[in-house]
């Protein structure tokens, strides 16, 4: 504790003698960081400005950038267990010598325990967890006529159930940092990100994966009667069965792209909520287990591409 108070009291002393520098430092600070994490954070950040000569207080720049973008990822490796590249984390823990934090979270074990227990994902030849709707012909293989929905599969999970929310919430609490910090450090939200890129990289950080479902929009059919454009494909993203966002483009990538955008939407405001919701699947009302930001919202959901749980009986829309 001594040590802790030692690096605390330094870096007081510091500040105290430059307030000009105390108030810019204080601009980085996250909205959700707690002041134990802010405060290391900030440790770090001012023991590594010599590294970083071209910084100037006050002034943007790409050194200041990465020196932020390097904090963000220490701080969420120390309280996160976030993992990146190997040679990222003997950056961090050089740059971070020194910097006592006092009950750290012990990550060792829960590294362990999730790499042993983390289900196997299937992947498409790009290794983005992309799976392609199949196509409903005359006969679907199964003996089902043509729009009958096939059989799920019996690894569908039972659900959502009223405990989905509750379960799912810590994580996306965790990844509404992640994303927060990534905007920071890309220049904040705009149309000429790799949203689909962002997204991913801070879902891997928390050690979990998106998955996109891709239709051709003229297979959809909850689409309004009023549209006209059928050509193109719809890419719906999902993290752990909870929907984020549904995308069209030209073809898959723009899609995928689109869906990633909306999705980081729903990051711009105070924070996200999971919630149970109605909306449209296969022709028929079905309860989902959904993504959402603070704002109200006025109008209803895109009909799901996907629905990871066992449908109800005749949930289908059968006759």
């Amino acid at each position: 504790m001594a040590e802790e108070r030692r690096g605390e009291d330094i870096v007081s002393e510091y500040l105290g003698q430059n307030p000009h520098l105390a108030q810019w430092v204080e601009s980085f600070r996250g909205y959700c960081e707690t002041n134990k994490q802010w405060s290391a954070r900030r440790e770090f950040i001012l023991r590594n400005m010599e590294a970083f000569p071209t910084i100037e207080p006050g002034i943007p720049s790409s050194s200041l950038d990465r020196l932020l973008s390097l904090s963000m990822v220490w701080a969420n490796n120390v309280f996160l267990g976030c993992r990146y590249p190997q040679a990222v984390m003997d950056k961090i823990k050089d740059m971070g010598q020194g910097i006592v934090v006092e009950d750290a979270p012990v990550r060792s074990t829960r590294d362990e325990i999730i790499a042993k227990g983390k289900r196997s994902t299937s992947s498409g030849p790009d290794g983005d967890n992309c799976v392609k709707k199949a196509k409903v012909g005359p006969n679907d293989g199964d003996g089902r006529p043509a729009g009958k929905a096939a059989a799920r599969p019996a690894c569908q999970k039972p659900g959502p159930s009223p405990q989905a929310p509750a379960q799912h919430q810590p994580f996306f609490n965790r990844l509404y940092k992640a994303v927060a910090w990534k905007l920071v450090s890309a220049g904040g939200f705009g149309p000429n990100l790799d949203h689909y890129e962002i997204l991913q990289s801070c879902v891997e950080s928390c050690k979990q994966s998106l998955s996109c479902v891709f239709v051709p929009l003229k297979d959809i059919p909850d689409l309004p009667a009023s549209r006209v454009q059928k050509e193109g494909q719809v890419c719906e993203l999902r993290c752990s069965t909870v929907y984020m966002g549904t995308g069209y483009g030209r073809d898959e990538s723009a899609a995928r792209a689109m869906a990633s955008k909306e999705a980081l939407k729903a990051f711009q405001g105070r924070k996200v909520t999971v919630k149970i919701c109605r909306r449209r699947y296969n022709g028929t009302d079905v309860e989902d287990v959904m993504l959402l930001d603070d704002q109200p919202r006025s109008q209803g959901f895109p009909p799901a591409l996907s629905y990871p749980f066992q449908a109800d009986s005749g949930e289908d829309g059968a006759s």
